[in-house]
């Protein structure tokens, strides 16, 4: 599975961090930034080359974006179609927001998060798969046709 890891300056350390327990895991990872901290830096920058990295494959592509409060990068993310960004603060929301909505990227609030509580997270996220349950394929049905008219 391909991963698109990207974060501001407020998600800098988590993602460093998020990168590594990725890859010891065997994933492949490609890191669109930023590359360094600097805390001049923009959220919505990196979560457009996610957004859009998803977008381009969005049943074969996973992304995680980082900022301080986890909404903005999830914000942007969401303006990409086909891509089901969902913002998580604990286990059970990843588990739901793959489970139930199938979601391809996740944003996480680096200022409420400890390292293991993130990994926690997105551990959960990666091993859920989408239920398939009909009220769920109804639902992104949906989201599916509502992107078509946008």
């Amino acid at each position: 599975m391909l991963i698109y890891i990207g974060a501001d300056h407020r998600g800098f350390n988590l993602k460093k961090s998020l990168k590594n327990f990725l890859e010891k895991k065997g994933y492949e990872v490609i890191d669109v930034g930023n590359a360094k901290l600097d805390e001049n830096d923009d959220y919505p920058d990196f979560a457009k080359l996610v957004g859009d990295a998803v977008s381009q494959d969005p049943m074969a592509r996973k992304g995680v974006l980082i900022c301080g409060s986890g909404v903005g990068v999830d914000v942007v993310a969401n303006k990409f179609k086909g891509v089901r960004s969902s913002l998580a603060f604990n286990p059970d929301q990843a588990f739901l927001a793959r489970n139930d909505d199938d979601a391809n990227v996740l944003s996480l609030p680096a200022d409420f998060l400890s390292e293991e509580d993130a990994e926690k997270i997105l551990g959960t996220w990666l091993a859920t798969g989408f239920s398939g349950k009909e009220p769920h394929k109804r639902r992104l049905e949906k989201i599916s046709e509502i992107e078509s008219q946008i």
